[in-house]
């Protein structure tokens, strides 16, 4: 198997915050030693690594995770407690889940 995770950098040359947030949880979990390649989606170069992955992949938000593995089609992953779960098999709380789905859809809400 072999992880790619991809973070942004926005127009103003700074990362995104749900970026840092991210970086900073995998970095506190020891799960950045489980990624194989960090990408850098750099919205002011559209032909930065990141940017062109995310292009070949149809993915608008970041950061993501590209997981592959050999005989299977690539699965990306925009919900990084979703990552943490089905791929790095680690427990996550299920309202961490929830709360980042609904951060990253403004538009959903609940019923």
């Amino acid at each position: 198997m072999r992880i790619t995770f991809v973070k942004k950098i926005k127009l103003d040359g700074s990362f995104c915050k749900k970026c840092n947030e991210v970086q900073q949880k995998m970095d506190d979990a020891g799960q950045m030693e489980m990624i194989d390649e960090v990408l850098i989606a750099d919205e002011r170069d559209p032909s930065s690594p990141g940017m062109e992955l995310a292009s070949l992949y149809n993915v608008a938000q970041a950061p993501f995770f590209l997981v592959e593995k050999e005989g299977e089609a690539p699965v990306i992953y925009t919900v990084y407690f979703k990552f943490v779960k089905e791929v790095l098999n680690q427990k996550t709380q299920e309202a961490d889940e929830l709360k980042e789905i609904l951060n990253d859809n403004p538009d959903l809400d609940f019923l």
